[in-house]
């Protein structure tokens, strides 16, 4: 084992990773982890292994070396983001068309008064959390109208999408692990009675063109079905709560490009696609080889790795390397290359919610630091302590 290598277990490191990814970078780019898996650092290999063939999803069916999942106590059909094509591509074609830029599209004017509610709560009060006030409610309120899923019960739905994120994170304890397959049964049972009413009151929402997708004949089951809606349900939130609250802070902490957003607004855009290159939520993904492979360690040696091993790709550390992004750990909002970030994956499992995120995130900050002339910090942010997706618990502001 390298003397440098990935460590999660540190919270140093869950905290502010990003030192520590320059160091694996140049010490140890590529190297067998405490978990057996191979940890894979620079933007090249991140981005080979993303877009190629030779690497598959399904860890749990190809996965031989390395880490692989707890086994549910109960059989699920498999996440989409556990396949691999044919059923890959089959399931996400079905839910592709509400998540197209042109459909994102119409909903800015439901995101945009979402956000102003929440700051009108802010502006009352002359500060608050903006992840209760903004960066939660507003993605929450928009995927459950997307999906028309009930929030009479949304304390218990968040409750449960943050167990079983807490589930995905690599130093997951057993404890946490039981609590996050106890949180995935009580959403699946929760969905299941939510589909069985909409199967008899269709309407005009993604669930219920998915129940018309799938009796039109696309083979679609209800355990598929069921997984599908809990995956865009928890991920339609979770990555867009923590993005809002990172961009927002990093932004504070850079009043120089604070100041740049703040006098040219049509930067939005371009903005949001630098904060996720250098504050992304999501900070790895996985994957296994399903053929002998090779990658070249820092010394320029070849590396090989046989075929079932799994591949811990940090995203995180891909979009701070140097040999892709100049001066990667600077945040620059007028940087000419951020939108090749890794942010949200790359190749068939490009994230479906893409549009959606930046969506809400644009808008969320545009409209926060054009609705306040003082947007500051009113005490200490509090980390999530997580790094697989990696937010904000708390960002106390004061805002005038």
């Amino acid at each position: 084992m390298p003397a440098t290598s990935f460590n999660p277990f540190d919270p140093v490191v869950r905290n502010d990773p990003y030192l520590h990814y320059r160091e694996l970078r140049e010490n140890a780019p590529v190297h067998a982890s405490l978990f057996g898996s191979v940890i894979l650092t620079r933007y090249d290999d991140v981005a080979r292994v993303l877009r190629g063939v030779g690497f598959s999803r399904d860890i749990e069916a190809n996965a031989t070396q390395g880490r692989r999942p707890e086994r549910p106590a109960r059989e699920r059909a498999k996440s989409l983001l556990q396949l691999d094509p044919p059923d890959h591509t089959r399931l996400r074609r079905l839910a592709t068309a509400p998540f197209t830029p042109k459909a994102i599209d119409r909903l800015r004017p439901t995101i945009a008064a979402l956000v102003d509610a929440g700051l009108d709560r802010m502006a009352a009060d002359g500060g608050g959390d903006l992840v209760e006030h903004v960066a939660f409610p507003v993605p929450f309120a928009v995927i459950s109208a997307m999906l028309d899923i009930p929030t009479e019960r949304a304390d218990e739905l968040r409750g449960w999408s943050h167990a079983i994120t807490a589930g995905i994170e690599p130093v997951a304890t057993p404890d946490e692990l039981i609590v996050a397959g106890t949180a995935s049964e009580a959403m699946h049972e929760f969905l299941e009675d939510v589909i069985a009413h909409r199967r008899a009151h269709l309407g005009d929402d993604i669930l219920s063109g998915l129940i018309t997708a799938e009796e039109a004949g696309d083979r679609l089951t209800t355990d598929e079905l069921t997984s599908l809606v809990l995956l865009l349900y928890v991920a339609g939130h979770e990555t867009t709560v923590n993005l809002i609250g990172n961009s927002a802070l990093a932004l504070l902490r850079e009043p120089e490009e604070l100041a740049q957003l703040r006098a040219d607004p049509t930067l939005a855009g371009s903005a949001v696609e630098e904060l996720l290159r250098h504050q992304g939520p999501v900070q790895l993904t996985a994957r296994v080889t399903t053929e002998d492979t090779t990658f070249v360690g820092g010394d320029g040696a070849n590396i090989d790795v046989s075929a079932g091993t799994v591949l811990t790709c940090l995203l995180g550390s891909a979009n701070r390397d140097d040999a892709m992004f100049a001066d990667g750990d600077r945040l620059w909002l007028r940087r000419p290359d951020s939108n090749r970030h890794v942010a949200f994956a790359a190749g068939a499992h490009y994230c479906l919610g893409a549009s959606l995120a930046r969506a809400e995130t644009e808008i969320a900050l545009s409209r926060l630091f054009a609705r306040f002339n003082a947007v500051e910090l009113a005490g200490e942010p509090v980390r999530n302590d997580r790094l697989t997706l990696r937010g904000m618990a708390s960002l106390p502001l004061t805002v005038r």
